[in-house]
């Protein structure tokens, strides 16, 4: 066998065809290092609109300031950024009503500022029916925002609410059961949902996925399970979309619009794309002008109460 001898001379004329495609990768981008600054400007705050009508309710705007992406939360931030003394008027194509500002105090001591109908003024005020349409308009900082939706008939009915237990197999899980639901769709495409539950006391809580199409159900009846709706301020828990033995539980299940489903759609994808690196950016759809975030949604809602024996 022949020896190959070193040569130091020669060791820089190995063809690059012989040479690792890793390898080659690896001196390039080491060669390519440099020091990357971004210098992340703070945006100027946009107007945040939060607004619905429900059939037999009042409007309800709240009204707030964004904040950046980076800034600080706490309850006197969040108080700051709501926006007194806006001007908005609500229409059904008829009558014409002002909305004032209100406030009420939560159970934590702290006061939300909305918009609703003046009591004052109740030959014009508005409440929702199925149907209707409606326009917004708000006038704030020399601004003007403006947005419409509808309040759809019902087209999806709920035929029947119950419980089942479910499978467990750690014995402290055994007062867990699980919410199922037979509903019917109409024939024809373009009906639109959002559902929320209510347990005993508490409020009315969406779904961590509250919207749906009926791109696959049309014109049937079927049967889901539904899960418990949730507080997106709390840490979620692994088995918090189950029910437990004893609670009394209410479903709400509002029909909306397309511009509504596609807000909601968008928001909770975005929401549960919180800390993956691997997600795509998602763009809020908003169906407010003058690129405001947020939205105005109807909402055509219908109830029903289940006790889930013990």
């Amino acid at each position: 066998m022949k020896r190959l001898k070193f040569n130091p001379r020669n060791t820089f004329f190995l063809p690059l065809s012989r040479i690792p495609y890793t390898v080659l990768c690896i001196l390039f981008f080491v060669s390519c290092e440099k020091d990357i600054t971004i210098d992340l400007n703070d945006p100027e705050p946009k107007i945040v609109v939060e607004a619905s009508i429900e059939n037999n309710q009042p409007p309800f705007v709240v009204l707030s300031n964004s904040l950046n992406y980076f800034s600080k939360i706490n309850p006197e931030i969040l108080a700051a950024s709501f926006v007194h003394n806006a001007e908005i008027f609500i229409s059904d194509g008829t009558r014409t009503h002002k909305l004032v500002e209100d406030s009420i105090v939560d159970v934590q001591g702290y006061t939300l500022y909305f918009y609703t109908n003046n009591r004052n003024d109740p030959s014009t005020a508005i409440f929702g029916q199925l149907g209707v349409s409606y326009s917004l308009e708000i006038n704030t900082g020399g601004e003007v925002f403006k947005a419409n939706t509808t309040i759809p008939d019902t087209t999806k009915i709920i035929d029947s609410l119950w419980w089942e237990p479910i499978p467990v197999i750690d014995p402290e899980d055994s007062n867990k059961t699980k919410l199922m639901i037979k509903a019917t769709d109409r024939p024809g495409y373009g009906d639109y949902v959002r559902y929320y539950t209510k347990v005993n006391s508490q409020p009315f809580f969406p779904g961590l996925n509250s919207v749906y199409d009926d791109q696959v159900i049309d014109g049937t009846t079927y049967i889901l399970p539904v899960d418990r709706g949730i507080n997106k301020n709390v840490e979620l828990e692994e088995d918090d979309v189950f029910f437990t033995r004893g609670d009394t539980v209410t479903m709400k299940l509002s029909a909306i619009d397309k511009a509504v489903y596609d807000f909601w759609r968008t928001s909770e994808f975005s929401y549960q794309s919180i800390g993956n690196p691997f997600s795509n950016p998602v763009k809020i759809l908003s169906n407010i002008s003058n690129n405001a975030l947020g939205y105005f949604g109807g909402y055509g809602s219908q109830f029903r109460t289940i006790v889930i024996s013990k």
